[in-house]
């Protein structure tokens, strides 16, 4: 994706994972309030990363799953997923079969985590600064602005997108780093993989070879002519 972002784009991108229906029960630090305005949910991710990444280095340096079961229990519950993994389908989601869908969502946002996880052990406490919110919530596209702050002094502004979801809560959909939207970043990719293998065929490389498969996937991204 972005070169030398590496602790924005393990934020943005581990924040979307689906994670198995056991994990979510554990979850309960970071259930989603009713009350939550976007503000507050970014705010509160934030901490979380705090206290539970940033203090827990030295314990997650080599105790990957770990990291990665933290990292669903800071962002899962406040992320529409199902609603992401159709956007990064695009036009594939209307042909895709539900279980199709379920299957590439599953894959394609546990490969993710496992791709961009350990970015975040480069995480220190106050990495990331939320920006005051601006403007009226509208229930469709409401964005919280960030800026996270590198390890090379550089500041990157990490937005996040919300929507209200069916169930009524606040939850974001897309994360745009500098301008560019992971989703639409990912929708050209999985775009060009499926008109170039099938969708069948994407989901069964990112189930069997996971994060190998998407790290592929951008180096041919890359290739093309992707910055």
């Amino acid at each position: 994706m972005l070169r030398h972002l590496a602790i924005a784009t393990a934020i943005a991108l581990g924040s979307v994972v689906i994670a198995a229906p056991a994990f979510a029960q554990n979850a309960s630090s970071a259930q989603p309030s009713s009350a939550a305005t976007p503000e507050q949910v970014v705010q509160g991710i934030t901490h979380d990363l705090d206290t539970q990444i940033a203090d827990h280095k030295a314990e997650l340096q080599n105790n990957k799953p770990k990291l990665v079961t933290l990292i669903n229990q800071i962002f899962l519950p406040h992320f529409d997923t199902d609603w992401a993994s159709i956007l990064v389908l695009g036009m594939h989601a209307r042909e895709a079969t539900p279980e199709q869908r379920a299957r590439f969502a599953k894959a394609f946002y546990t490969s993710l985590t496992n791709r961009y996880a350990e970015g975040l052990l480069s995480y220190t406490k106050g990495t990331v600064k939320v920006l005051p919110f601006s403007g009226e919530l509208n229930d469709k596209y409401t964005v919280v602005r960030t800026q996270v702050s590198t390890s090379d002094s550089k500041n990157i502004s990490v937005n996040y997108v919300f929507h209200k979801a069916a169930d009524g809560q606040w939850k974001a959909y897309d994360v745009i780093i500098e301008g560019i939207s992971y989703i639409t970043n990912y929708r050209n990719q999985v775009d060009a993989q499926i008109k170039k293998e099938g969708l069948d065929k994407l989901i069964q490389q990112l189930e069997t070879q996971g994060d190998q498969a998407l790290k592929q996937m951008e180096q041919e991204d890359k290739g093309h002519g992707a910055k």
